[in-house]
């Protein structure tokens, strides 16, 4: 789990978050929401160990402060992390092989032999099987967003960080790469977090939901209990369209009968 207790970050006077508390579990899928501003990609940021908080402190397995460690301590917690960013952040030049086991040539000494078992389970996992050879160019938007998932989860991750993972994707794609990020999840025990604009992740794989509103956390719920809010901001950032309007309302009198 990562607890996250005060956290503010200011640039000059300036303040982009302001005194954020939370707790996010492992096993579950946590998704940080908000409109662009809000303070989602500044507090993952933090949260990662990119950028140090202003005040407040990070909790990793409830106890190791990530802003009290050096550097050397640092490394240690990161190679507890993957990330899976924004456009996949595949390097154009290597093989998806080459891609996955980038990260083992870093940070481990294991033979090449059991980095590239290592790799196989990894794409086999993503339903990418025998990949290997494939360039990112030869990939469909979808696909490198699975070896995107399998370079992963490569180093076995106690945490892992998705920056809108769901970005230039279609909806049925979409929903693959949820289900799938949720799946890894659950079967790892993995902390992971999301940072999302698509709101059928909110409701699809949303264990736990962080709104943030100009830096404040303004809700925190599930997706079962997003449904139900009275939440002025949250129901107007969620519930924009008349459609998703009229889910909710559909949703509601259901519940009432």
């Amino acid at each position: 789990m990562i607890r996250i207790e005060g956290i503010t970050k200011s640039f000059g006077d300036k303040k982009v978050i302001e005194g954020i508390d939370a707790s996010f579990d492992s096993g579950k899928c946590s998704l940080i929401i908000g409109a662009s501003g809000s303070g989602k990609t500044v507090l993952m940021k933090i949260m990662v160990g990119l950028m140090q908080p202003t005040t407040g402190n990070i909790f990793y397995g409830g106890q190791t402060d990530l802003t009290n460690l050096d550097k050397k301590h640092l490394k240690a917690i990161r190679q507890e992390v993957g990330m899976l960013f924004q456009g996949g952040a595949l390097f154009d030049s290597l093989t998806v092989e080459e891609n996955i086991i980038f990260p083992l040539n870093m940070f481990t000494g294991k033979s090449r032999k059991e980095k590239l078992m290592r790799v196989d389970e990894c794409l086999e996992r993503v339903n990418l099987k025998n990949a290997n050879k494939l360039y990112p160019n030869e990939l469909s938007g979808g696909m490198k967003k699975r070896v995107g998932i399998a370079r992963a989860i490569v180093m076995n991750p106690k945490y892992l960080f998705c920056d809108e993972p769901n970005s230039g994707l279609d909806p049925l794609t979409a929903i693959v790469i949820d289900g799938l990020i949720h799946e890894i999840t659950v079967e790892y025990h993995i902390t992971t977090i999301i940072n999302t604009h698509d709101m059928n992740s909110v409701m699809e794989i949303g264990d736990h939901i962080l709104f943030l509103h100009r830096g404040i956390k303004e809700w925190e719920g599930t997706n079962k209990e997003v449904m139900n809010t009275n939440n002025k901001l949250l129901n107007d950032f969620i519930f924009a369209s008349k459609f998703l309007k009229a889910v909710k309302s559909a949703y509601q009198q259901n519940s009432n009968t």
